[in-house]
């Protein structure tokens, strides 16, 4: 998938824009990339924006997708070319004409498809039905009754992650940096990869899950480690019959199902009967589909 960061940086053709953040890129938003796909003869190029504009607007946004994670997802459905829009002050006071002249006439785009209630430009001040009266080939598309990136949030801050999965069209996903831990699992022989997250992507409930990363299954901890008397939420992984070096990689953890919550224990050596239960478990957990 060509990626581009400004509207010159595109070839000349025809396009069939999908418009939206896209964040998490969940079953709604796979509906306006199918729609964007299925134009013979137009590029299928997903026009984003990058910071989330509530986010440069002053608001607080926990994301569930980093920037890499949404073009890999819209790469994997399909698209040919992604436009990152800048999302900025001065981007935000455009007009909704001005949006349209600036960002999509020059790409060449011919048909926009968006989800029904898109808003755009100053004020939110611009919908479909303008881009419409511009001039494009507009489809408005509704979107999956009860699936939107808020909601996905709210059940992933409760844990729940089967419900999630179905709206997402995917398991749930942390993604991070490996970086040096306390290196406490190892002695206990369960080694893990300890992730630094980007303080801007939405971590999930604390609590044991079983999921996956590197094609491996992993028995993944989110919380305080309070065993140890740990204040500083840590999001670590044991990927089960893995042998290797994570140091410094990305790794992006699948979560499949939520095990149980953390907590402490009597002494290390019940802990140890607990990791091992929780590993058997992973073993045995399916994918959401």
């Amino acid at each position: 998938m060509r990626i581009a960061r400004a509207p010159d940086a595109l070839p000349a053709g025809r396009r069939a824009v999908a418009l939206g953040t896209f964040d998490g890129v969940h079953l709604g938003h796979r509906r306006v990339l199918e729609a964007a796909r299925t134009n013979d003869g137009l590029v299928s190029t997903a026009v984003t924006f990058w910071p989330h504009p509530r986010t440069a607007l002053g608001n607080r946004v926990e994301l569930l997708t980093s920037l890499e994670r949404r073009l890999e997802l819209l790469e994997a459905a399909g698209i040919d070319e992604a436009l990152v829009v800048e999302f900025s002050l001065e981007l935000a006071r455009l007009s909704p004409e001005e949006f349209a002249e600036r960002v999509l006439r020059p790409i060449g785009t011919e048909v926009v498809v968006a989800g029904a209630n898109f808003r755009f430009g100053r004020a939110r001040a611009g919908d479909l039905g303008l881009l419409g009266r511009l001039g494009f080939d507009v489809r408005a598309i509704e979107l999956a009754e009860g699936v939107s990136s808020s909601e996905v949030r709210r059940l992933l801050h409760a844990g729940e992650i089967e419900p999630a999965a179905r709206m997402l069209g995917r398991p749930p996903e942390v993604d991070g940096t490996v970086v040096a831990g306390d290196q406490r699992g190892g002695t206990l022989g369960y080694p893990t990869a300890n992730l630094d997250v980007d303080p801007s992507l939405l971590v999930p409930a604390y609590g044991i899950y079983a999921g996956a990363a590197e094609g491996k299954r992993a028995a993944i901890s989110i919380g305080t480690n309070p065993h140890y008397g740990g204040e500083e939420r840590r999001v670590e992984a044991y990927l089960i019959d893995f042998e290797g070096d994570l140091y410094g990689r990305r790794l992006v953890l699948e979560l499949w199902t939520r095990l149980r919550d953390e907590r402490a224990f009597a002494s290390e050596a019940e802990l140890v009967e607990q990791i091992a239960r929780d590993v058997e478990a992973v073993r045995g957990a399916e994918r959401p589909a």
